[in-house]
C-alpha cells in the first residue's frame, strides 16, 4: 500500500517545521532522480505559482460614512466609475473600466495598484438624497489606512490553460493577447506551464472551495469556481490530454497585499488589465497527487488560434507545447513564428518560491476545501433574441 496522507498530518509538520515542501519546478528532477513512489514517501507540499493579466478582477471597497451622511449612487476613483450598487458606502472598482479622462491611459487596475502602493484616490460621489441620507454630493481623498475594508474579488482568475493567439490577417490587430503582427509575424501564450496551479491538480484533487492560496502578496482563499468554468479535458493525436477550462474565483485582503504581485498594465488598442500573482500549495496526500505535479512543460499541450477571425469559434491551426513556447520559435503551417508570453515565468516561479519559503517558516498552513470542484462546467455563448 502507498503513502497516504492527511491535511492534518500535514499541518503537523509545518507546524513543527519538519514539512518537506519543494516547488513545482523542482519537483521533476527530483522525481525522476528517485521515481515516483519515493518522492511521494518524502515531499509533503509542493507549491505553484502564476502571474499574468487576470482582466476579471476588482475590489469591494467600504468607504466609511461621512457627516452628514451619504448613500453613494454613483462613485468615481481617480476618474475611474466604480460600481456602487451595493450598500451606502460600498462600491466595486472592476480592473479593466477606463477613465472618463480620455487624455490618460488609466483604469480600475491603476487605482487598484495605487491603493496598493499607499497613494491617495480621489473620491467623487453623488446622491439623489434622502431623510436618512441627506449629503447630496461629496469630494475628498482616501488612502488604504482611511477606508474600512478593500477587499480583492476576483470572479476569474488562473485560467487553468489558455490559447496560443497568432494572427493570419494582413493588417496588425491589437488584443488583449498583445499586439499580433500580421502574417503570422508573431504568436503569444499566457500560462506558466509546469508551475501552472491547475495543471499541476487538473483533476482539482486537493483544489476547491476553501483551498488556501497566496493572493497577490498576501493569504488568500478559493471562493468558488471562476466564471467560464469549463474543465473537462480534451484528447488530442499522439493520445495527449490537454486540460484547458477551469479557473478560480478568488478573495483576499487588499491592504495586505503588495504591489510587487498585484501590478496594472495598458494593452495598447485594446485597454488595461490587472497582472495578479497566484501560487497554490499542493499537499501530496498520496502517489495520484503526486503523479500530476511532476507534470513537465513539454507534456503540456495548448492550441494556436487564429485571432483574425472575428467571431466565437475561431480556427485552430495546431497544437504545441511549453518546451517549444518557451524556446522563443514554433512551426505554424510550414512557417517558423517567433513566440512571447504575456505572463511572467520569473514572477511565477518567485511566487512558487515566496509561498514555499512561507510554509517552511510555518506560516502558512494547508486549507482542506469545503467542496470539490464539479467535474463538468458549461461555457454557453450569448444568445441574441430578437
Amino acid at each position: 500500500m502507498g503513502v497516504e496522507r492527511t491535511y492534518e498530518e500535514i499541518n503537523k509538520k509545518i507546524k513543527k517545521g519538519e514539512a518537506v515542501v519543494v516547488t513545482a519546478e523542482e519537483i521533476i528532477p527530483l522525481v525522476e532522480e528517485k521515481g515516483i513512489e519515493k518522492a511521494t514517501e518524502e515531499i509533503d507540499v509542493v507549491t505553484t505559482g502564476t502571474f499574468g493579466p487576470m482582466c476579471s478582477s476588482g475590489a469591494i471597497i467600504n468607504f466609511g460614512h461621512s457627516d452628514p451622511p451619504i448613500r453613494m449612487q454613483k462613485v468615481w476613483l481617480n476618474e475611474v466609475e466604480a460600481y456602487a450598487g451595493l450598500a451606502a458606502v460600498d462600491a466595486y472598482i472592476g480592473a479593466t473600466q477606463l477613465s472618463e479622462n480620455k487624455e490618460v491611459e488609466y483604469g480600475g487596475a491603476q487605482v487598484i495598484e495605487d491603493l496598493v502602493s499607499g497613494k491617495k484616490i480621489r473620491l467623487k460621489a453623488l446622491s439623489s438624497g434622502s431623510d436618512c441620507y441627506p449629503r447630496r454630493e461629496i469630494e475628498t481623498y482616501i488612502t488604504k489606512e482611511s477606508i474600512n475594508q478593500a477587499i480583492l474579488f476576483n470572479p476569474r482568475n488562473s485560467y487553468q490553460n489558455y490559447n496560443v493567439a497568432i494572427n493570419t490577417s494582413e493588417r496588425k490587430m491589437y488584443t488583449y493577447m498583445g499586439i499580433l503582427l500580421p502574417k503570422m509575424g508573431n504568436a503569444t501564450y499566457s500560462t506558466s506551464g509546469q508551475l501552472s496551479p491547475l495543471l499541476n491538480d487538473p483533476e482539482f484533487m486537493t483544489i476547491g472551495i476553501g483551498t488556501r492560496i497566496f493572493l497577490g502578496g498576501a493569504q488568500g482563499y478559493i471562493v468558488w469556481e471562476g466564471t467560464q468554468f469549463s474543465p473537462e479535458p480534451r484528447k488530442i493525436e499522439k493520445g495527449k490530454t490537454v486540460y484547458r477550462g477551469a479557473t478560480l474565483a478568488v478573495i483576499g485582503n487588499l491592504k495586505e497585499m503588495s504591489p510587487n504581485f498585484l501590478r496594472a498594465a495598458i494593452f495598447k488598442g485594446y485597454g488595461v488589465s490587472l497582472f495578479v500573482g497566484i501560487g497554490v500549495p499542493i499537499p501530496i496526500l498520496n502517489r495520484e497527487v503526486m503523479s500530476y505535479v511532476m507534470v513537465k512543460d513539454e507534456d503540456i499541450y495548448t492550441e494556436i488560434i487564429d485571432y483574425s477571425i472575428p467571431r466565437l469559434e475561431r480556427p485552430s491551426l495546431g497544437w504545441v507545447n511549453y518546451k517549444q513556447l518557451r524556446e522563443g520559435k514554433i512551426k505554424v503551417q510550414g512557417k517558423e513564428v517567433i513566440t512571447s508570453s504575456l505572463s511572467s515565468y520569473a514572477k511565477a516561479r518567485e511566487i512558487a518560491q515566496k509561498l514555499k519559503e512561507e510554509i517552511l517558516r510555518g506560516e502558512f498552513l494547508l486549507q482542506e476545501p469545503i467542496q470539490k470542484f464539479p467535474q463538468h462546467g458549461e461555457f454557453k455563448p450569448l444568445l441574441e433574441i430578437r
